[in-house]
């Protein structure tokens, strides 16, 4: 199998390279054909959406199952259905007016899918933590989820329209802001920006702010293997073995499992770079059980693989398994056959630094995957309960880690030629989150409608 990675994007300005005025004032002259206020506008399609319909659609080729535990944690709030639903956002970001400068787009990008973990030199850094759904996509799909989320957000902790939508507004004036400031710098100065803990920390406007941050550095330090593997591992006839938690944590019981899994590990091996197979050669299997995670993940094949070292140091990786992008249908066709290829070089693309581990494989049976440390000090903010003031700062650093993301594979001068420096874009996003999160709401009552009438089959998890 060829694992070498190729650029997903490829630069229209390749054939002749343009000064960074020329680019600004390209992006200016968008706004003539695409007004930034006609961003603030969401109409649903006159026929053809229905979002149950959509959400069925996405099941095809998970494990059945386990689709009742993904419409379960969907039905909890309009949030948790926002999580789970982004195909059906990708259906209607892409009847939303764009501008066609594209970037290396995370494709599911709301507030939870941002927040702390290590680099490989064991720095505590700010970035996005899921590419489940990355492609090559307009710019501004990834900041329209990540607005809406925070309004929608924001009203499950019970605060107003108008204090949510302020940190809608402020997610994307620090978006236009920092993309600014990065279009400004080298590429090779962009790809060497980063958000640490530090500097997080340094920006805490006061004390309890700057204690509230250190306390949740202290906690994602906490988040490692080393802490986690003794509560869901035992030893079972001098092995160590995963505690089976059905339906959430279980061995799979097909014939050949073990060999399945050696040679899927072994494929996997040869897509790290040599220097990281030398460290992987150092672990060896001990176990290997399917655990469902998240919320949009749930069907798909996602499985934990127990690794220990020759003087028993643990190593847990995460296997998951890679779809077709969400945005697949709205834009253009991956250009790797592999998915778990087409996430992992969209992570690396994306992310200011990734996980040592991070690779992928190709299942016997034909599925794609990807691999990834289980956890290495990964942490996200809270929300329940989040006040008006913290949820704007964290948009705030949201909106400048997305900035730095876009940054690394598209043209920040010509997306920063059309934001122009006045707020007139902010605003319309504010409107735009509204708009939407109202129409999550009502997505979500139509799903609440579907397991009362029995359309879907739902479980709900009592201690979730």
């Amino acid at each position: 199998m060829n694992h070498q990675i190729e650029t997903p994007i490829r630069s229209p300005s390749q054939a002749r390279f343009r000064s960074r005025e020329e680019r600004i004032q390209i992006g200016k002259s968008l706004r003539e054909r695409l007004p930034r206020s006609v961003h603030a506008i969401w109409q649903p399609p006159a026929a053809g959406r229905e979002p149950i319909e959509i959400i069925e659609a996405s099941n095809r080729g998970r494990l059945q199952e386990l689709i009742p535990i993904r419409y379960g944690r969907m039905l909890r709030s309009p949030f948790t259905f926002l999580r789970g639903s982004a195909a059906l956002m990708a259906y209607d970001l892409a009847t939303t007016p764009k501008t066609d400068i594209i970037v290396q787009a995370c494709g599911d990008c709301h507030l939870l899918n941002f927040g702390f973990f290590a680099t490989p030199e064991r720095n505590l850094v700010f970035d996005i933590n899921d590419f489940d759904e990355t492609l090559p996509a307009p710019w501004e799909w990834d900041l329209k989820r990540l607005v809406v989320s925070f309004v929608i957000a924001g009203r499950d902790s019970d605060l107003s329209n108008q204090e949510s939508k302020a940190a809608a507004i402020d997610c994307a004036r620090s978006y236009r802001e920092h993309l600014r400031e990065y279009s400004r710098l080298s590429p090779l100065e962009v790809w060497y920006t980063r958000i640490g803990v530090e500097q997080a920390i340094e920006m805490a406007p006061d004390e309890k702010t700057r204690k509230l941050r250190e306390q949740m550095m202290a906690k994602a330090r906490e988040r490692i293997i080393e802490h986690l593997y003794p509560k869901i591992v035992t030893q079972t006839g001098g092995r160590n073995r995963f505690v089976d938690q059905p339906p959430i944590l279980y061995h799979v019981n097909e014939p050949d499992w073990e060999t399945l899994v050696r040679e899927g590990l072994e494929d996997y091996r040869q897509s790290l770079p040599e220097e990281r197979r030398v460290l992987f050669d150092r672990y060896q299997l001990e176990d290997f059980a399917l655990k469902v995670v998240g919320i949009g993940s749930v069907g798909t094949r996602c499985y934990i693989a127990l690794l220990f070292s020759e003087d028993n140091h643990p190593l847990i990786l995460q296997v998951k398994e890679a779809c077709p992008s969400v945005l697949e249908p709205y834009t253009a066709k991956s250009q790797y056959e592999n998915q778990g290829q087409r996430v992992v070089t969209g992570q690396r693309l994306m992310q200011s630094s990734s996980d040592i581990f991070l690779g992928w494989t190709k299942g016997r049976g034909g599925n794609d995957f990807y691999l990834r440390q289980l956890r290495d000090m990964k942490f996200s903010l809270p929300i329940e309960g989040v006040s008006a003031v913290q949820l704007q700062r964290y948009a705030e650093f949201c909106g400048w880690t997305l900035a730095r993301a876009h940054a690394k594979s598209g043209d920040a001068a010509t997306i920063s030629g059309y934001l122009g420096k006045g707020d007139q874009f902010d605003l319309a996003m504010g409107e735009f989150a509204i708009a939407y999160a109202d129409q999550t709401e009502r997505d979500h009552a139509a799903l609440v409608d579907a397991v009362n009438t029995g359309r879907v089959e739902a479980l709900v998890e009592e201690n979730l």
